[in-house]
């Protein structure tokens, strides 16, 4: 095996960041990861091999942030990568999301991204050079009605994000990637805030949260511009682009039939503005199909 790396995982509580960091602490890297909520983060730690290193941090804040850098750089003398997935996510039309809910998912997608940015980056130029690697979304390339703010808070990440690999590009040993995901198996759908009547699903074909990973490992070994993860981004893409007409007349009805499929919910934030660490893990339980699994009997349903 190489040298163990140090590699911070921001969003490292639940979803993709939570399997992003099992994988690197199980190849032997030493993982900083960093979240919200404390407890959640402590108990995340405990359960990773080797002994790991954690702190809480709201990617909103940069001095939060600049000191979770800080805490690695002490506790292992450099940073070698850093993988962000740090994104909230909440249903609803522009009209019906209250202001603060769309500015907050902005703020978030992109000043977050920016602010993990200008703490890692200079940390990791002091350490040789380094990788940043960031979870994006489909949703930064093709919009979808009732997911406005996370559609805007995506598409101006992707902008960030190119923009600092064109200004990175004349160094040889930094790195911006940004990996770009489909439909994935995390409870994101269910922590997120809905202003749509009902809650969140799982749009088919769902791929495993380790898929999104490993390509997050493999960006980290060798950095690419772009990396699409899962089998639906091609056909989503070319619909929005060459055929603008239909999938406009298309989108509305699948998302009712198919993101918004139920259960109705009260309007909610969920955990745009405060994490709930009872909803976070690994999984969300959905099949690739998009249908939840029951966790009582493991049988996959519509509704939940």
């Amino acid at each position: 095996m190489s040298q163990p790396r140090v590699v911070m995982v921001v969003g490292a509580s639940s979803g993709i960041g939570l399997v992003t960091a099992r994988l690197l602490a199980e190849r032997g890297d030493h993982v900083v990861l960093v979240a919200r909520d404390a407890a959640r983060l402590a108990a995340v730690a405990a359960d990773l091999p080797g002994e790991q290193h954690h702190a809480v941090a709201d990617v909103a804040d940069a001095d939060a942030v600049q000191a979770a850098v800080d805490l690695c750089v002490r506790a292992h003398g450099r940073l070698d990568g850093v993988v962000t997935t740090a994104q909230a996510m909440a249903y609803g039309a522009v009209e019906a999301l209250p202001p603060e809910v769309l500015e907050r998912m902005v703020t978030v997608g992109v000043a977050g991204t920016a602010n993990v940015a200008r703490a890692a980056l200079p940390a990791m130029r002091r350490s040789g050079g380094g990788h940043l690697v960031v979870v994006g979304s489909l949703l930064a390339e093709i919009s979808v009605p009732r997911m406005s703010a996370y559609c805007a808070a995506k598409w101006g990440q992707a902008a960030l994000v190119r923009a600092l690999q064109i200004e990175t590009s004349p160094e040889k040993d930094v790195h911006v990637s940004l990996v770009v995901p489909g439909a994935i198996d995390t409870p994101v759908y269910r922590q997120a805030g809905s202003y749509a009547g009902a809650a969140g699903n799982a749009p088919p074909p769902v791929v495993p949260p380790e898929r999104v990973a490993r390509a997050c490992l493999a960006a980290l070994e060798r950095p690419r511009r772009t990396v699409h993860v899962g089998p639906g981004a091609l056909l989503a893409r070319t619909g929005y682009r060459l055929l603008p007409g239909l999938y406009d007349r298309l989108s509305r009805p699948l998302v009712d039939r198919v993101l918004l499929r139920g259960p109705d919910v009260p309007d909610g934030p969920g955990n745009v503005f405060d994490p709930r660490p009872e909803g976070e893990g690994e999984r969300g339980g959905w099949t690739v199909t998009g249908r939840l699994r029951d966790r009582r009997t493991g049988r996959a349903r519509w509704r939940r």
